[in-house]
């Protein structure tokens, strides 16, 4: 029995990640796990606090390994809405606090791919997550510099609806 391999989709907000990767887990028969943060806010109903941004990266981390553990025999991918670099980046984006990053780059290293969705889809307000245009334009840069400093593959994921998905399949498909 072999593990299946992390897929991390990763972006700013509102590049459509949630939507990716649900379509993604229903085309490869896979489980998809959901971003922690969402859940989080949705609870408590606001964002969090920066003395709880690591709970938030370690959760979202828990969550992964748990989707892991659980997957069935010969199940190819695992795929991730969002990563723990992410919780990484926004406290540094939100609240200067770089003291994540350390633990973020350290769980990115285990994902096989990361599929970067590029903030080309326009922003939509969410709930109590979305920051506006301006923070995506922000946070994408951050993330541009950590997956770049990592050095790991990483496929880009440009367009709208089916050439969005296209992207994504064509890079899973290199990945086999």
């Amino acid at each position: 029995m072999s593990t299946p391999k992390l897929i991390c989709i990763l972006g700013a907000e509102s590049t459509g990640k949630t939507t990716l990767a649900r379509q993604l887990a229903a085309q490869f028969a896979c489980p998809w796990v959901p971003e922690y943060l969402r859940a989080f806010c949705d609870e408590r109903g606001r964002t969090p606090l920066r003395h709880e941004q690591a709970l938030i990266l370690e959760t979202q981390h828990r969550h992964e390994l748990a989707a892991i553990a659980g997957a069935a025999p010969a199940t190819p991918f695992v795929f991730c809405d969002t990563a723990p670099i992410t919780t990484a980046i926004y406290s540094d984006y939100v609240f200067a606090d770089a003291s994540l990053y350390a633990r973020g780059r350290t769980l990115h290293a285990r994902y096989a791919l990361t599929l970067l969705c590029m903030p080309d889809l326009g922003w939509v307000a969410d709930g109590h997550q979305r920051d506006g245009p301006q923070a995506q334009r922000g946070v994408h840069a951050l993330i541009e510099r950590e997956l770049a400093r990592a050095a790991l593959p990483v496929a880009p994921i440009h367009g709208h609806g089916e050439a969005r998905f296209n992207d994504a399949v064509a890079a899973l498909d290199r990945l086999r």
